[in-house]
């Protein structure tokens, strides 16, 4: 039987292991509600300048040549924006990121990675420390946006990637990021953010972009499409950041779950190998008591 002193300090081990797990998992559920609230109200906001946006790159009419940020070309050269977290223990929220851009980089970028055309810009601690030991080109990781998560601090990493695409530096951005369902569901997201792409004219669910501008085409270009822009990479922040909360409670409760059934396991070899000790020395007492007898 195992020794009695050490399962006793592997239960008390457990035991505060389980109450770091169990006070982690009520921390990641109040950031959870907060930070879902906000992207909840985003999201139909978000949906319908989307709407907009495609709208008037679907039809640019005579201010085709005014929409940078519409302009299509070559992908000779790739942005990957990658949203993970800046902490570990929330399941395989970061990992399943990682694997995506790994997937897009071996399959439908190679080229440009191999022409050194491929940029990664890391959001987060983890996808920075895995991909800064491989050989990819990377911007400055901003791991300190998520530890005051406001829109001011997301537009200025925005308003970078939008100069850069302008200015040419860049032909395709795409964002990679976990997209919240509920605590326990994550999707793993793929998005265009530049060039902003007009839907198919031949798709059923064509937008209706029976609008009238006002005050000009030209002017809604011009003022709508950055600040579009820029709400659609806040969202995606905050959508990654919202799923980092639930995946985080999600696993830190199947932890504590795991802790208590480990520490009942424990209790009862315990108290076998308890009984064990107790039986052996009531037989070696008997043993003795016969021996003095005889």
């Amino acid at each position: 039987m195992a020794n009695l002193k050490a399962i006793r300090v592997r239960i008390s081990s457990v035991k505060s292991t389980r109450q770091i797990t169990s006070a982690m998992k009520m921390v990641s559920a109040a950031k959870l509600r907060r930070a879902q609230d906000k992207i909840v109200q985003l999201k139909p906001y978000v949906a319908k300048l989307q709407e907009i946006l495609t709208g008037i790159n679907q039809n640019p009419g005579e201010n085709e040549a005014e929409n940078i940020y519409g302009r299509i070309s070559e992908p000779e050269k790739i942005l990957l924006v990658v949203i993970t977290s800046n902490r570990g223990l929330c399941g395989a929220f970061n990992s399943t990121v990682i694997k995506e851009t790994r997937r897009l980089i071996s399959e439908k970028y190679n080229d440009q990675f191999r022409q050194g055309n491929l940029t990664l810009l890391p959001i987060g601690k983890k996808g920075y420390d895995y991909f800064r030991k491989l050989d990819i080109n990377m911007l400055h990781q901003r791991n300190d946006i998520f530890n005051d998560l406001t829109f001011t601090n997301v537009v200025s990493v925005a308003e970078n990637v939008m100069a850069g695409f302008a200015a040419g530096d860049y032909d395709r951005v795409e964002i990679i990021y976990n997209q919240f369902k509920n605590a326990a569901v994550q999707y793993i997201t793929d998005e265009t953010f530049l060039p902003v792409e007009a839907a198919p004219s031949d798709d059923d669910t064509t937008i209706n972009t029976d609008y009238i501008y006002e005050p000009t085409k030209t002017e809604i270009v011009k003022e709508l499409i950055p600040k579009a822009l820029k709400i659609q990479f806040y969202k995606a922040v905050l959508d990654s950041f919202v799923a980092e909360h639930g995946a985080r409670m999600t696993a830190m409760h199947k932890a504590t779950d795991n802790a208590t059934t480990m520490i009942r396991d424990l209790t009862l070899q315990y108290n076998k190998a308890r009984q064990a000790s107790i039986t052996n020395q009531i037989l070696e007492v008997v043993s003795g008591a016969e021996a003095l007898k005889g």
